[in-house]
């Protein structure tokens, strides 16, 4: 079942009518995509967010425009950097029956035996290419990694998948590993002769003093 979430008609684009939006806790956004027109509205900032925090972000949305129900994801979105206050979003309006290609989380569930035995875990991969129809769509693709001893990883080919949805990523792409530790470096002869250069420092000057004694 969608989420409901509530827009208002944005018609001035002015940008000081933008400003105020974003002053009174709102979102100015586009609603483009599937049937519909290109069309600006505003959304409430906290219950966006609301929505992705619980949903995750491909969740699909049941926004309601003019009055009418349309099913979106949210496409796109941008956040003030120094303020951390939503700026725009975009929503695309999907097509339910039509499969799609989106970015799905990757979790890892569980302390790898490797990473307790000293090794290092590595996740060069957090989140997997997938195709599937909206409804279809995982929020994440979790991974039990306790197993794992060191040396060990786990590829895109080693996950099953799911009944509704296709990966779409190389198989031999890494997505996790347990990497060897490092072993403690050897002492270089370079420290060896840092660590007498006090002695020879001390020679040279006991050598300086029995010459100006002469």
């Amino acid at each position: 079942m969608a989420v409901k979430l509530k827009t208002d008609n944005r018609d001035d684009l002015r940008s000081s009518v933008t400003k105020e939006l974003r002053l009174a806790g709102e979102v100015p956004a586009i609603v483009y995509g599937y049937n519909v027109e290109p069309k600006t509205v505003a959304v409430n900032s906290i219950e966006l967010l609301k929505t992705v925090r619980d949903e995750g972000k491909n969740a699909i949305i049941s926004l309601q425009v003019d009055g009418k129900s349309v099913d979106v994801m949210l496409h796109d979105y941008q956040v003030d950097p120094l303020k951390g206050q939503l700026l725009h979003a975009d929503f695309y309006v999907v097509n339910m029956s039509e499969e799609m290609d989106v970015q799905v989380p990757i979790v890892l569930d569980g302390e790898a035996q490797g990473a307790k035995d000293g090794g290092v875990l590595q996740q060069p991969l957090y989140e997997i290419a997938v195709r599937a129809k909206p409804n279809d769509i995982p929020e994440q693709i979790t991974i039990d990694v306790a197993a794992l001893e060191v040396g060990d990883s786990i590829l895109v080919g080693d996950l099953k998948e799911g009944k509704n949805y296709e990966i779409l990523e190389d198989e031999n792409t890494t997505i996790v590993s347990i990497l060897v530790p490092d072993e403690e470096p050897e002492e270089t002869d370079a420290e060896e002769e840092e660590a007498s250069e006090p002695e020879l420092v001390g020679e040279k000057q006991e050598d300086e003093t029995e010459e100006e004694e002469k």
